[in-house]
């Protein structure tokens, strides 16, 4: 196909330059016949070869052709086999996929079925505990309400009972002797926590007139009577009560005169404490005045210089329940520090009574030191006759022992340095029976 193309090529150069020559040799038609001549034989030629030209493509185009024949022809055959090679794979996928296809299928009808079975199985299991857990969350609950319920109708009863206590409270420090009553009673608790036994009175008349304070205090110092410190309880409620109800309903007016009738209270108080319970020296300078509770004392601290011009006009200190026993530890730390005084006179006089003792004892070891030194001169006077005895004695035995007799002096004495020991052949026996004592001399032993 590519020969038929190049010819057909060729042809048409060829044509295309026998048309420019004639063009070209138009006009010079009239010089010559010859040239005419030559034309004409080369067009013949060209003609010529492009009919040979012509029939080559000819042929060469049934060659192609046939060719093509053939190549279609096996094309369709390769095209047929092919076919039914797809076709036999085709179906050969077929079947396996349908075999893999119910294969797996039957695998995933198994495993769900034995899913089933397993999650009916945990259904069950999770159902039963599920039930068991509620079960026991409801008893549970249930007794927990039960309890709770008995704990608030304990809490009601108690409430009311704390309501009915508080009415009795009310009705009880309505009557101002059993609220001085209560305060009192109060007040000697915390006086027998603190003090010493026997380190205050109640009741004391103190002066001539018939006024009794409630309890006084002896303080701690070195007299042959002393001053006593009175404290007087006082548990003003109406004026409080008012304040109290007026600051929870918002009064400001209201509280405000509750406060200053509170204030006009304490200083008719702490001036009654002054003029009757402040008499030196049968009193110290200074009075106490006890408020019972610590939310009087806080409403009468918040009255601005209430307590300075008190203690500085009337000489009377307030305290309240939580500062009282700080008071009172420090008169307490006096009868201590004054314990220590007396314990420290008594063991001075020991002291100094040892000292005369040691002074006597030291004569009385002289004396038996002087009377040991003349008993150790007794004992060796006595030691040193017995040597001269035992010698007298073995002389006597000359006869028996003549070495014994021929030892000399100097010999003989040589015990003295060891302890004055006997002799070997005199026992202590025989020293007895001799009779010599250490108030003889050799001159009468002889």
């Amino acid at each position: 196909m590519e020969n038929s193309l190049l010819l057909a090529g060729v042809a048409i150069g060829a044509l295309a330059l026998g048309a420019v020559m004639t063009l070209l040799l138009r006009p010079r038609a009239q010089e010559g016949g010859a040239d005419a001549d030559l034309l004409a034989r080369l067009y013949v030629l060209i003609e010529r070869e492009a009919a040979v030209s012509r029939s080559e493509a000819t042929q060469q185009r049934g060659t192609l052709s046939e060719m093509e024949r053939g190549m279609m022809a096996r094309i369709e055959q390769m095209r047929t086999e092919m076919a039914e090679r797809l076709g036999g794979i085709a179906g050969s996928m077929g079947r396996e996929q349908a075999e893999a296809r119910a294969a797996q299928s039957e695998a995933l009808r198994e495993m769900a079925e034995a899913s089933a079975r397993q999650l009916g199985a945990i259904r069950t299991a999770v159902t039963e505990q599920l039930h068991e857990a509620v079960e026991r969350q409801m008893q549970t609950s249930f007794q927990r309400v039960l309890e709770q319920f008995s704990a608030m109708q304990k809490a009601m009863g108690e409430v009311r009972a704390m309501t009915a206590q508080i009415s009795d409270l009310k009705r009880l420090f309505s009557n101002v002797k059993t609220r001085g009553g209560w305060g009192e009673a109060q007040l000697k608790a915390i006086l027998d926590d603190v003090l010493p036994e026997g380190a205050y009175e109640s009741n004391v008349r103190l002066g001539s007139g018939n006024d009794v304070v409630e309890f006084a205090i002896r303080m701690p110092v070195r007299a042959s009577t002393p001053p006593v410190m009175a404290i007087d309880s006082k548990f003003p409620t109406e004026a409080y009560e008012r304040l109290l109800s007026a600051a929870e309903e918002g009064d400001a007016v209201g509280e405000k005169a509750a406060r200053k009738a509170l204030e006009n209270t304490m200083r008719l108080e702490a001036r009654k404490i002054a003029a009757k319970y402040i008499q030196p020296p049968r009193t110290v300078e200074f009075a106490v005045l006890y408020l019972p509770t610590d939310g009087l004392y806080a409403e009468a601290a918040r009255i601005p210089g209430l307590f300075d011009e008190i203690s500085r006009t009337c000489r009377v200190m307030i305290m309240g329940p939580a500062l009282m026993p700080a008071m009172l530890r420090t008169v307490h730390l006096g009868y201590v520090t004054l314990a220590l005084e007396d314990r420290t006179e008594t063991i001075a006089r020991l002291l100094g009574a040892t000292r005369q003792e040691m002074i006597k004892m030291d004569g009385v070891l002289e004396k038996l030191a002087r009377n040991a030194q003349a008993m150790s001169s007794s004992i060796e006077e006595a030691r040193r006759r017995t040597r001269v005895v035992s010698r007298r004695l073995r002389e006597l035995d000359g006869p028996e022992d003549t070495e014994g007799s021929m030892v000399p002096e100097s010999t003989a004495r040589k015990p003295e340095g060891g302890g004055g020991l006997p002799p070997a052949g005199v026992s202590h026996s025989e020293m007895e029976f001799t009779g010599v004592t250490p108030q003889k001399t050799a001159s009468e032993q002889i």
